[in-house]
């Protein structure tokens, strides 16, 4: 069985056949699908979509592109859907210095906001990082600074989320800043772009691993792996996902897919 730990199924690229995706997933032994919110009415959608369809969880939170949509009653409104049974996570959080939509510091405070949410509850996180310059990667920088010191409270707190805190969704840091976030336990998202065949970072960074640590995801509709690259994903794709890590790593698939399936297991408790 597979699992797709980040899929927009509550997105408009979905409106008119939502129902027919779900079961493409089904009959391709995706058992589970995370849903993440990026705003308000999005984390809404999600919920809502957890509850229509088994398979289907959702994550609630505000996106950094969508930052200038908080409010001072944002957070009491995602701490009331926090609450609901389906939702296993907080996101999509985290910085995006690359649209540039929204302040650093609205990014990282609202950031920081939504991390103190998710250590009160005691639910992972869901975190996008995205940079505008790849080499010297200031965002992800950032990102694993304000995480370095909100772990460092979880810990001095026992709270228990500090053993498996979240995932950084879609990963696309370098082998440095994996390692530092496995150091803290955190789970690096791996997306179709590790198909293309010029990926050399994020295969570099699947094949050095650690195993322990490695989700699959879709992102879906975004980020169609090949052989569909330039059409819509959808969460029935995210095996040729683990086709490919499996392939790199001398793993089978079927030992890929058990891997990923636990490690999302430990993680979002689903």
């Amino acid at each position: 069985m597979l699992v797709d730990t980040h899929c927009h199924l509550n997105f408009s690229a979905f409106d008119t056949d939502r129902v027919e995706v779900v079961q493409r997933a089904r009959e391709a032994d995706v058992s589970r699908i995370l849903n993440p919110g990026v705003d308000l009415p999005s984390s809404h959608a999600a919920v809502k979509l957890a509850v229509t369809f088994p398979e289907v969880y959702a994550a609630v939170g505000v996106h950094p592109n969508d930052a200038l949509s908080w409010e001072e009653s944002t957070y009491t409104e995602l701490q009331k859907l926090a609450k609901q049974s389906k939702v296993i996570a907080i996101g999509e959080i985290g910085l995006d210095y690359y649209w540039n939509k929204a302040p650093n510091d609205l990014q990282q405070r609202i950031f920081k906001a939504q991390l103190q949410l998710a250590a009160e509850n005691h639910l992972p996180v869901v975190i996008h990082v995205r940079d505008a310059d790849p080499e010297h990667r200031p965002a992800m920088q950032d990102c694993l600074n304000i995480l370095k010191t909100w772990r460092t409270n979880l810990l001095e707190d026992g709270n228990p989320l500090a053993d498996n805190p979240g995932v950084l969704h879609s990963f696309s840091g370098t082998d440095e800043d994996a390692r530092l976030a496995s150091s803290m336990n955190f789970c690096l998202g791996i997306t179709g772009p590790v198909t293309y065949p010029k990926s050399i970072q994020m295969q570099a960074v699947v094949v050095q691993g650690p195993f322990d640590r490695l989700l699959i995801e879709t992102d879906a509709p975004f980020l169609t792996p090949n052989p569909y690259r330039g059409k819509r994903n959808e969460p029935a794709y995210v095996h040729y996902v683990a086709e490919k890590i499996a392939q790199i790593n001398g793993y089978t698939y079927d030992n890929l897919s058990e891997i990923t399936t636990q490690n999302a297991g430990r993680l979002f408790h689903w």
